[in-house]
């Protein structure tokens, strides 16, 4: 088997990838057929080898990924790993509850076909440009979640009096509080009272720079990113330039 690596050490298994990018929309496919009505118990006893039989090769498939890793904690703790571990997790539980819905999160994997076209740096500057914005980002996540909370406690103190119903407490609140930062707003609770009216007002800006702030850190990370690959371009041009002054 052929083992390949990213610039971060985790593998990649060439023509294996699309033996298991094929196996994901068969499981996705028989996901569909498990919930048709009236199947008859040979179609069950296939459904049921096939999602064992699954469960064997993407388990195998991940347990192969993280020795291959170098290091080996870089491909279990990277966006995919993650993915894929939440995607196996329904074969392992024993739990009644019906957790294989989850499964279809691998579909997400199929980025990874990506990286056989010329849409794989692409991917790339955006993996790098998140990492650039990471930290950012998590302060910045971090106080918007201050102000959804704060939100939520100012909406109820206006209205809960008015509409007990729809602002019956802080959680319900949040609700509101969601959906206005977003800039959605469904219409199913608003503000009746003056002082409500006027405290959504507030919201409403502060909602603008939730949904601006993080697009402006991403799209600076991304030139930032797009700029170190055409330094790195550089840095490898110049022997080849060298060589040719010299000749």
């Amino acid at each position: 088997m052929a083992i390949e690596r990213d610039e971060k050490g985790r593998p990649f298994f060439g023509p294996w990838e699309a033996a298991i990018q094929a196996l994901i929309l068969l499981n996705l496919a028989a996901f569909a057929l498990e919930t048709l009505p009236d199947l008859n118990a040979r179609t069950i006893q296939i459904l049921n080898g096939f999602e064992i039989f699954s469960a064997l090769v993407f388990v195998s498939e991940y347990a192969l990924r993280i020795f291959w890793s170098r290091p080996r904690l870089s491909y279990p703790l990277s966006f995919f790993g993650i993915i894929d571990l939440v995607s196996i997790l329904p074969s392992l539980l024993t739990l009644n509850v019906d957790l294989r819905s989850l499964r279809i999160v691998r579909l997400l994997r199929l980025v990874r076909l990506l990286k056989l076209v010329r849409y794989g740096p692409v991917i790339r500057r955006f993996e790098r440009a998140f990492e650039i914005a990471r930290d950012e980002l998590a302060v910045f996540g971090a106080i918007s979640l201050a102000f959804l909370y704060l939100a939520a406690v100012g909406i109820y103190h206006f209205e809960h009096e008015a509409q007990p119903e729809v602002f019956s407490s802080v959680f319900h609140s949040l609700w509101w509080a969601t959906t206005t930062f977003t800039t959605v707003g469904y219409g199913d609770a608003y503000p009746v009272t003056p002082g409500g009216r006027l405290f959504t007002f507030v919201v409403l800006v502060f909602g603008l720079g939730i949904v601006a702030v993080p697009t402006g850190l991403i799209a600076t990370a991304l030139t930032k990113a797009r700029d170190e690959e055409r330094e790195a371009a550089r840095e490898t041009t110049k022997p080849a330039r060298r060589r040719r002054t010299k000749s």
